[in-house]
Formats: structure tokens, C-alpha cells, sequence
């Protein structure tokens, strides 16, 4: 089935202004947040993070979704940038010792669960209408209607934001092409464990 196609299944309406809008009119703000090496932690310092981090759930109205991807590190450019080094490279000693270097990390990323990195998200909800098992109908927002809704969700963003610093969390709000970015991996996660990103068409960032 083309993407085309694909596309009208997804919930998702319209990325803008670093915010992703849904098809019932409904608004999502992702943070992206560094996560901690809780185990090398004092236990004194697990128990303030735990401490910390429950206050911060107590505190909210409203719910939040944690995501977590795994994925295996695309070392595309790096392995470009390597075979262009090899190929100015005048030392033809230090030239066969890149091309080496280079069909080793190529031979290492063939095997299976090398190299994986995690990415953790949360997910910031504003609900227009939250009516339980209503079905979704496409919702056209007029400018004044999506200013409204991008302001209270800002503002639980603010929120959620400061409750995850306070854990010692470091955030970091993703823009709309990184927010495309992110959609499209999760789509296609071979091709972004191998390979390129395609470019963002021009009428996604607004």
C-alpha cells in the first residue's frame, strides 16, 4: 500500500509550530528527556529521585504517556565519513588501516542487538471534547481555536516540564522537524537504523 494511503489511518492531522495536531482537534507536546544512570546512584539519592518523582505524578490532572524506543545507533554518516577520509588519505598505510577500520564497523553493525541506544519521551495531552469511546471524526481548527488549545497545552507542558527537572531530569522540547523525524522512524525503523533520513517536505515546518 503507498504511504499516501498509509497516512490516512494515522491520528495525526497536521505537525506545527512544534506541536502535534490530532484529527478530533486534539494537541500533543513531546519532550524529549535525558535519562540518568540510576544504578550508579547513593541510595540516599535513589530515594530523593523516587521521592521526587512521585510528587511530581501526585501533582498532575491530567495524564501523560511515557515512551520508550530502542534502536540500533545509525552509523551511516559516520561510516561515509570514514571512506571519504579514506579516500583523500595520501599515507597509504594509514589508507588501507581506515578501509580496515571501516569493513569492521560495517561487519559489527551486521550482527544482532549491537549498538543500541534508547530514547526516552513524554508525551503532553490537551482533550478538546474527552468523551470515552467516541468515534474519531476529523476536527478543522480555525487559528484563533488553535491558539487557545496550543496555550493550555503550554501551559501543562510548563508543568510537566518543571516536575521532571526538579527529579534532575534534563528536558528538551522537540521542534517540528524533529517531531517529523521522530514519526518517521517510528515508521520506518529499518530504513532509519540504516540509511538517511528523507528531507522534510517544506510544507511541514511551519
Amino acid at each position: 500500500m503507498p504511504e499516501r494511503e498509509i497516512y490516512q489511518f494515522l491520528d495525526i492531522a497536521d505537525i506545527r509550530e512544534d506541536v502535534v495536531v490530532l484529527k478530533d482537534g486534539g494537541l500533543r507536546k513531546i519532550l524529549m528527556v535525558k535519562g540518568i544512570n540510576f544504578i550508579l546512584k547513593s541510595d540516599e539519592e535513589k530515594e530523593g529521585i523516587l521521592f521526587q518523582f512521585m510528587n511530581f505524578l501526585n501533582s498532575l490532572d491530567f495524564s501523560i504517556q511515557i515512551l520508550v524506543l530502542s534502536r540500533r545507533l545509525n552509523l551511516t554518516p559516520y561510516l561515509d565519513q570514514l571512506k571519504k577520509y579514506e579516500e583523500e588519505q595520501k599515507n597509504e598505510l594509514l589508507k588501507v588501516q581506515i578501509k580496515q577500520y571501516r569493513q569492521f564497523i560495517e561487519e559489527f553493525l551486521l550482527k544482532p542487538g549491537v549498538i543500541m541506544t534508547k530514547y526516552f519521551f513524554v508525551v503532553v495531552p490537551y482533550f478538546p471534547l474527552p468523551i470515552p469511546g467516541k468515534k474519531i471524526q476529523k476536527v478543522s481548527l480555525t487559528e484563533e481555536e488553535f491558539k487557545r488549545r496550543k496555550y493550555q497545552l503550554e501551559e501543562r507542558t510548563k508543568l510537566v516540564a518543571l516536575g521532571l527537572r526538579r527529579c534532575g531530569l534534563e528536558i528538551l522540547p522537540l521542534t517540528t522537524p524533529e517531531l517529523i523525524e521522530l514519526f518517521w522512524t517510528i515508521y520506518h525503523p529499518i530504513q532509519a537504523e540504516r540509511g538517511y533520513y528523507p528531507p522534510i517536505p517544506v510544507e511541514f515546518l511551519r
